[in-house]
C-alpha cells in the first residue's frame, strides 16, 4: 500500500500554477505532431507536413472544445441546465475524452472537405496519433490524484487523499494508461503500417479503446453525483463506450467486406 502524495503542480511562479496535468496535454500533442509528420515524410503518404501540423493545431482545439462540453453536458447536465455560463469556465478543469472525441471528429471533417481527402483518410492517419496523449493524460490524473479507481487489498493499492477514507484503492488511472496508452499506441501503429482496408484503423481505435475504457471501469470509482447510471453496475464511461464498441467492429466488418488494401 502507498500513500499518494504527489503534487500536482509542476511549476509554481506565484501568479500562475502549472499544472502536470496541463504538461500532460502538451506531450500528447507534441507527439502527435512527431509521429505525424514522420509518416507524412514517408514516399507515397499522400500528406505534407504543413498538414499534419494543421491537423494537430485543430485537433487540439476539438479536444478543448469538445472535451470540456462533453464533461459539461455528459456528467453535469443538471449544472449546466441551471449555470449555462459554467460550460466556459475552463480554468475550474473538468473533460470528457467521449466530448474530446466528438470534437476531434468534427475537426477531422471540416479538415478533409478543406484538404479534399475522405473522412476515413482522415481517421485512419489521425487514429494512431492519439494513444500516446491519451496515455500521458491518465498519467497526469493520477499525479493530480483524481479519478481513482474501487478499494482493494491488492499490495499495489494506493490511498488518495482526495478520497477522504483512507482506503487502498485501484491505481486504475494507471491501468488505462497501460492500456489506452501504451497497448493502444503499440497495436494501432503496428496494424496501420500493414496493408489493410479503408476504416478498419478507425474501427479497431473505436473497437479497443470502447473495450479497454469499459473493462477499466469494471474497478474504477464512478463519479460519486452519478453513481451507477444503468442496472446498479454501468458507468457512465460505460454507457458512453458501448457505442464506441459497436461502431468499431461494424466499421471493421464493413471495411473488409468491402476490401480493397491500402498500403
Amino acid at each position: 500500500m502507498w500513500v499518494h502524495d504527489i503534487d500536482p503542480v509542476a511549476l509554481d511562479l506565484g501568479f500562475i500554477q502549472v499544472h502536470w496535468y496541463g504538461l500532460m496535454y502538451l506531450v500528447g500533442f507534441a507527439a502527435a505532431w512527431w509521429l505525424g509528420t514522420w509518416r507524412a515524410n514517408r514516399p507515397g503518404s499522400g500528406w505534407t507536413a504543413q498538414q499534419v501540423s494543421d491537423l494537430i493545431f485543430w485537433g487540439a482545439v476539438g479536444v478543448i472544445i469538445g472535451g470540456r462540453a462533453g464533461y459539461v453536458l455528459f456528467y453535469h447536465f443538471d449544472y449546466f441546465v441551471q449555470k449555462p455560463l459554467w460550460l466556459f469556465h475552463i480554468w475550474e478543469g473538468g473533460m470528457s475524452f467521449h466530448g474530446g472525441l466528438i470534437g476531434v471528429l468534427v475537426v477531422l471533417w471540416i479538415f478533409g472537405r478543406h484538404y479534399r481527402k475522405s473522412f476515413f483518410e482522415m481517421g485512419d492517419f489521425a487514429a494512431p496519433l492519439i494513444p500516446i496523449g491519451l496515455g500521458a493524460g491518465r498519467v497526469g490524473n493520477f499525479i493530480g490524484g483524481e479519478l481513482w479507481g474501487r478499494a482493494t487489498d491488492l499490495p499495489w493499492g494506493v490511498v488518495f487523499p482526495r478520497a477522504g477514507d483512507g482506503v487502498p484503492r485501484h491505481p486504475s488511472q494507471l491501468y488505462e494508461f497501460v492500456l489506452e496508452g501504451l497497448v493502444l499506441f503499440l497495436v494501432l501503429w503496428w496494424y496501420s503500417s500493414k496493408p489493410r482496408p479503408r476504416m478498419a484503423v478507425s474501427g479497431l481505435f473505436l473497437l479497443l479503446y470502447g473495450s479497454f475504457r469499459f473493462l477499466v471501469e469494471l474497478v474504477r470509482e464512478p463519479d460519486a453525483h452519478l453513481g451507477f447510471i444503468a442496472f446498479d453496475w454501468l458507468s457512465m464511461g460505460q454507457v458512453l463506450s458501448l457505442p464506441m464498441i459497436l461502431a468499431g467492429a461494424l466499421l471493421i466488418a464493413l471495411a473488409y467486406r468491402r476490401g480493397g488494401v491500402v498500403a
